[in-house]
């Protein structure tokens, strides 16, 4: 609320604790608010960060914690802490990706390219000729400065953004897999799958309930 009076959220997106979401819309129309999301990374350069009520901080400190030291980093205090995290959809591990700034340049711009076209044919082979360095370069310089390979990347990226749209839509499984970048469904949901412990039918079924009772609170 206090961004949100100073201003600087006008245009951007945010969240905050439940009971206040209607208050935010009401006072503040310039703001897009997202009473079902638990963190919203937003603002220019991505500066402004918030989470909503409850334990909702979790989320807030593993981001902090990827932002800053990297995403295996975080990833170590969410398994011995026993932290649920992106598996159950609350951090959406492809923004948390796109959004964590890095000190090499090329890297970083095609970081921000691959936000942008993560569902497109190639995205590997189109990000290594976007920096201009060689393939082996590339593909070392992007582990260094991400910590996944590039192809990983793309797979993290591609999945969260799976996950968000089978807990909003009711698009079938096949459109969704074609929407972020695979032609082949059964590929995607082996690969779901593989990553998320649950295929996309049990994951839509588990945590598109729990979106729907939470967006009706």
């Amino acid at each position: 609320m206090l961004f949100a009076e100073a201003g600087l959220l006008n245009g951007w997106e945010a969240t905050t604790h439940w009971a206040w979401c209607d208050t935010m819309r009401e006072q503040f129309p310039a703001i897009k608010v997202h009473p079902q999301r638990a963190l919203v990374v937003t603002g220019e350069g991505q500066r402004l960060i918030m989470a909503g009520g409850g334990t909702s901080w979790l989320d807030l400190a593993l981001y902090l914690i990827a932002r800053t030291v990297g995403v295996d980093k975080a990833m170590q205090v969410a398994r011995v802490n026993l932290i649920d995290w992106h598996e159950i959809g609350q951090q959406p591990f492809a923004r948390l990706a796109r959004t964590r700034q890095v000190d090499d340049a090329i890297i970083a711009r095609c970081q921000a390219w691959i936000a942008e076209h993560y569902q497109e044919p190639n995205p590997v082979t189109n990000m290594i000729r976007l920096s201009g360095l060689a393939e082996r370069t590339f593909k070392r310089r992007f582990q260094q400065a991400t910590g996944m390979p590039p192809l990983e990347y793309v797979h993290a990226m591609r999945l969260e953004e799976a996950k968000q749209m089978l807990e909003a839509s009711d698009l079938p499984i096949e459109a969704i897999a074609n929407e972020v970048g695979y032609e082949d469904a059964g590929f995607f949901s082996r690969l779901f799958k593989r990553k998320v412990n649950l295929s996309p039918a049990q994951y839509r079924k588990r945590f598109g309930a729990l979106r729907k009772s939470l967006t009706s609170v």
